[in-house]
């Protein structure tokens, strides 16, 4: 059959997109302009599909950026830790914890606390390990965050906190490296904790603990110095928070030197009644202070109450000792102060 004959069989009436009554001719004239007439609407239909395919390909790659943007967010909490509400009750401090507990009281942990207070709670999550517990309640140990969670047990909250699984060297690791990063500990703060992980056997030497946490060798002996150090020489100074590394070298020379003389300048010191500050302290434990009463095996001991003198132990030019209270004592007390000194006797 003719391309012609085909045309002719066509019905362009019933093919077209006019309205009936349309003055639009509704029949081509002639065959060839019938086909270009067909041509044209199937062209119009494939351009139509071709923007719908169109269309629905920007969508498809709209989504794929969306998944690419959602795969990329799950990515980076890969690892998170949930946090829970827990009783600080039900919370313990680590036995490898480096917070003195004179971080618990003074100004900044004041202002800690408001500010965990007025939030309702500490913003900023604690990290805990679950341990053996004797009841149905789980119990933890703190990883790190000592000063958040006494705030909120001092002030009858539940601490935020994130559970993780850790042996005792992760744990040591973790503590101390975010506790460095927070509020600065003090060298003897530190020498104590690094001291505590040696004995423990969490390390093998010195060199390896500083390895792990990532600090100087140098900063970690002078730490350990002054953690080594005689009690006596510690609490000479107000607070063992006061001790600087930069001291460690000097007292541990005077120690090794001349322990006797060192340990009874701290004696001394301790019973002064005279208030120094820290680096007066210092220089009268290395001999070098200015208005400092110098050792002396006989010097008066001062007892204080309330941070009140109450007494001083004292002796007299025989070397006998004499003990003489600030306030008079009544019979009973007297009484109760002579079975007291019968049982030092007898000890």
């Amino acid at each position: 059959m003719s391309l012609k004959d085909k045309a002719g069989r066509i019905d362009f009436k019933s093919m077209s997109t006019h309205p009936a009554g349309s003055n639009v001719d509704a029949k081509p004239k002639t065959a060839p302009g019938a086909m270009m007439a067909f041509a044209a609407d199937k062209r119009s239909d494939l351009l139509i599909e071709n923007d719908i395919l169109r269309t629905q390909a920007l969508k498809v790659g709209e989504l794929e950026v969306r998944l690419r943007d959602s795969e990329r967010e799950i990515a980076s909490w890969d690892g998170a830790k949930a946090t829970r509400l827990i009783d600080p009750a039900r919370i313990r401090r680590s036995e490898y914890a480096n917070r003195h507990e004179l971080n618990f009281r003074g100004t900044e942990f004041d202002q800690l606390k408001a500010e965990i207070a007025n939030a309702g709670g500490n913003v900023q999550p604690i990290k805990v390990r679950p341990i053996a517990s004797t009841d149905e309640e789980p119990s933890y140990e703190i990883v790190f965050g000592h000063r958040r969670h006494e705030a909120c047990r001092q002030l009858g909250l539940l601490v935020s906190a994130m559970v993780d699984n850790l042996d005792d060297k992760a744990l040591f690791v973790e503590m101390e490296r975010e506790n460095r990063s927070r509020k600065d500990l003090s060298g003897w703060e530190q020498g104590v904790m690094y001291q505590r992980a040696l004995d423990m056997k969490l390390f093998p030497s010195n060199r390896k603990l500083a390895d792990a946490i990532g600090v100087d060798l140098g900063n970690l002996g002078r730490a350990l110095s002054l953690a080594r150090l005689p009690a006596e020489i510690v609490s000479a100074f107000n607070s063992p928070l006061d001790l600087q590394f930069r001291w460690s070298k000097p007292l541990s020379e005077s120690h090794e030197s001349d322990p006797a003389g060192l340990v009874g300048r701290a004696k001394a010191l301790k019973a002064t009644a005279q208030t120094l500050t820290a680096r007066e302290i210092f220089e009268a434990l290395l001999g070098k202070g200015e208005g400092v009463v110098p050792y002396n095996p006989h010097a008066d001991i001062v007892l204080k109450h309330q941070r009140k003198q109450a007494a001083v132990v004292s002796a007299d030019a025989k070397g006998r000792t004499l003990v003489r209270f600030e306030t008079s004592l009544d019979d009973q007390k007297r009484r109760e102060l002579a079975k007291l000194i019968q049982n030092f006797l007898e000890a």
